[in-house]
């Protein structure tokens, strides 16, 4: 039994292929615009992301800090509180 021979030049890659068929089909100047569409929309995804990681530390942060403030103002004020009462 043989081998299947092999290959020596490899497939174009999908976009490589698709890259190939717009040029065929468009002009340079529809081209150049479909890819600045496409940028614009990864873009966009990428500042999107962006903003839910900001909202997300944000939340965290002002959570966080707000127990802070309620732990150190309720231990502050239970002292004061206390003596008011022994006094009053």
């Amino acid at each position: 039994m043989q081998a299947a021979p092999v290959r020596a030049t490899a497939l174009p890659k999908f976009t490589d292929a698709l890259r190939a068929v717009e040029s065929l089909l468009m002009s340079g100047g529809q081209r150049t615009a479909r890819r600045n569409a496409w940028n614009s929309v990864l873009e966009d995804r990428r500042r999107a992301k962006d903003r839910v990681e900001a909202e997300r530390f944000l939340d965290v942060t002002t959570v966080t800090t707000v127990t802070t403030v309620t732990a150190v103002t309720a231990a502050t004020a239970a002292p004061l509180l206390t003596g008011l009462r022994a006094d009053g």
